[in-house]
C-alpha cells in the first residue's frame, strides 16, 4: 500500500504546495483508481500523518521548505534524514510530520512504513494568499509527474 500525504497551509501562498499536490493527485486517482494507493491532505495536522500512514508499506510526504535556496527547488529526501523526536509541550499544533514519522515508528512498529520519502519544494512566499507563486507551481507540476510515475507502479 502506498500512502501520499500533502502537508501545509493553503492560506499562506507557497506553504500550501503539499496540499495543492495532494488535491491534484486525488483528482488523478478519481479518474484512474488504484486500490493500493491513498492520497490525503493533512494540512498542518502532523498527528494526521501518523494515523494516515499506519498500515502502508510506503509513504510519500510533500511539503514546502524555507531554507534560503532558490524558490521552486525540489528536494527529494529520505525521511530518516529529517525525522525528529518531538520535545515535550502542550500543543499538538507543534506536532509536525517529522515528529509523526518518529512517533509512528515507535507506536505502530512494523505497521508503520519503513520506506518514507519526503518531497520539499522551496517556497518563494509564505505570506497570506491562496495562490502558489509561478516558480512553486511549476515545481509542484514536476512533483505531481514524479509521484504519478510512482503511483503507476502500484496495481
Amino acid at each position: 500500500m502506498l500512502t501520499i500525504i500533502g502537508c501545509g497551509n493553503s492560506n499562506r501562498t507557497d506553504d500550501g504546495v503539499g496540499v495543492f499536490v495532494a488535491q491534484r493527485l486525488k483528482a488523478n486517482l478519481a479518474a484512474s483508481p488504484r486500490p493500493n494507493v491513498s492520497v490525503f491532505d493533512a494540512g498542518t495536522g502532523g498527528i494526521d500523518v501518523m494515523f494516515q500512514a499506519r498500515g502502508s508499506s510506503r509513504l510519500i510526504i510533500i511539503d514546502a521548505s524555507s531554507t534560503g535556496s532558490e524558490p521552486g527547488t525540489i528536494f527529494e529526501v529520505p525521511a530518516d534524514e529529517l525525522v525528529a523526536e518531538r520535545q515535550p509541550g502542550y500543543s499538538l499544533h507543534d506536532f509536525r510530520w517529522d515528529h509523526a514519522i518518529h512517533a509512528g515508528r515507535q507506536i505502530f512498529k512494523d505497521d508503520f512504513p519503513a520506506d518514507v520519502t519526503v518531497y520539499l519544494i522551496e517556497a518563494a512566499s509564505l505570506g497570506l494568499g491562496l495562490e502558489l507563486t509561478d516558480q512553486v507551481r511549476a515545481s509542484a507540476e514536476k512533483v505531481i509527474e514524479r509521484v504519478g510515475s510512482i503511483i503507476a507502479e502500484y496495481e
